[in-house]
């Protein structure tokens, strides 16, 4: 798993919750922020965000773990694009547009399956893993074309740390490594290219920053959550940033045995604990002795600016047997319980207020500085032409 990938920076992390967790105290942002409510309902605002954030800089769109074997592939929308990602003889993920470059239908129509070839459902042309154009039906009265020029619409894919990102933008010149601003090495500490994919499921949710926002928020955990799991949780946060990417930590109080224990062998869950999200509409949160399971949310916008879906998949390290089995489906029907009654039952309620009228601004506080971070990033990628996207990353 390469147990030494990021050690530096975990353990500064680490220390730092424990420095905090003496005084009591989580770093502070300099002010208190406003946004326009408008924000979270305005469609124009809406299409703006998803056509120059969604579509235009990578989204993780896969794990590893769903797509491990040759001929593996899975089909989505996203954001209005239908995409299919799949595995090939050679073992590298690839991503296109889901349409046959003859008249536009889907060349794969199941959710999710195993081939070697993609053969279109209305005139039988044929596609290889790659993309390229194989065959086409009745080609002599068809007629002469270079098939070279009728391969599927390639979508530039990067699989890194065990995840898959895919870029819609298929013009795009984004520099991946620079927009992933290294998170991407500290997250190969997971180990995810070798775990297991145990299952997944769809929540409707609000607006989806509405809904984000949450995965960015201890402030609300005692308070939200007090019936399930937030009566002992703190409601202080500690964000460390990558770029646009955050991890978010709760500030460790009980640090005594860290301390009396060498930093070589601080256990493996205190260094990779917490919340790591990736923006956009990523997060991840681990479960378990060690992170043995964890729950990814892939949050996408829906058709209109008032919904979202999330896709909540669910990873263990090793597959699970005997009671191993039905302990991972009742943690994960608790997690969906949590997100889905108590996280966007109450996001619907808020969207509903906003769109109301009833404030004209949503305030975030010095003590949440994720949501502060997260809704600059958003502004900042919205107001950057193409030719500009690369500099908001390596400046």
């Amino acid at each position: 798993m390469g147990h030494t990938l990021g050690t530096a920076e975990l353990r500064d992390m680490v220390r730092t919750a424990i420095a905090y967790g003496k005084t009591r105290s989580i770093p502070l942002a300099p002010s208190v922020m406003t946004i326009p409510a408008s924000n979270y309902y305005d469609p124009w605002r809406f299409e703006v965000e998803v056509d120059r954030i969604f579509k235009r800089i990578p989204l993780m769109l896969a794990p590893t773990a769903e797509l491990p074997k040759p001929g593996d592939y899975k089909t989505m929308e996203v954001v209005g694009l239908p995409v299919l990602i799949t595995r090939g003889q050679d073992g590298v993920a690839r991503a296109f547009l889901n349409a046959c470059t003859h008249r536009g239908a889907n060349v794969a129509t199941k959710a999710r399956g195993n081939a070697k070839r993609f053969v279109c459902p209305y005139h039988g042309w044929s596609f290889d893993q790659t993309g390229a154009l194989r065959g086409v039906a009745a080609a002599e009265e068809f007629g002469d074309i270079d098939k070279g020029c009728y391969s599927l619409k390639a979508l530039t894919t990067v699989e890194r740390s065990g995840l898959i990102w895919v870029v819609l933008d298929r013009n795009s010149t984004l520099d991946v490594d620079a927009f992933l601003s290294g998170y991407d090495k500290l997250l190969e500490r997971f180990g995810f290219r070798d775990w297991h994919f145990f299952e997944k499921r769809v929540i409707k949710g609000p607006n989806w920053k509405v809904a984000y926002d949450g995965y960015m928020d201890y402030y609300h955990i005692p308070v939200l959550h007090r019936e399930t799991f937030g009566p002992d949780m703190l409601n202080q946060a500690i964000y460390s940033a990558f770029g646009p990417h955050q991890r978010v930590q709760f500030p460790l109080r009980e640090y005594s045995d860290l301390e009396a224990t060498p930093e070589e062998a601080w256990p493996e869950a205190t260094l990779m604990d917490g919340v790591w999200t990736i923006f956009p509409h990523i997060s991840i949160a681990s479960f378990g002795g060690g992170g043995r399971g964890v729950m990814i949310s892939q949050l996408l916008p829906g058709e209109t600016v008032g919904e979202s879906y999330t896709t909540q998949m669910y990873l263990m390290a090793e597959p699970p047997n005997g009671d191993e089995i039905a302990a991972a489906h009742e943690q994960f029907a608790f997690l969906r319980k949590v997100v889905e009654d108590e996280d966007y039952t109450t996001g619907f309620g808020l969207q509903k207020a906003l769109k109301s009228g009833a404030l004209d601004e949503v305030t975030f506080g010095r003590n949440e500085t994720g949501a502060q971070r997260f809704h600059g990033w958003v502004d900042r990628i919205i107001g950057a032409d193409d030719e500009d996207l690369n500099g908001l990353f390596t400046d």
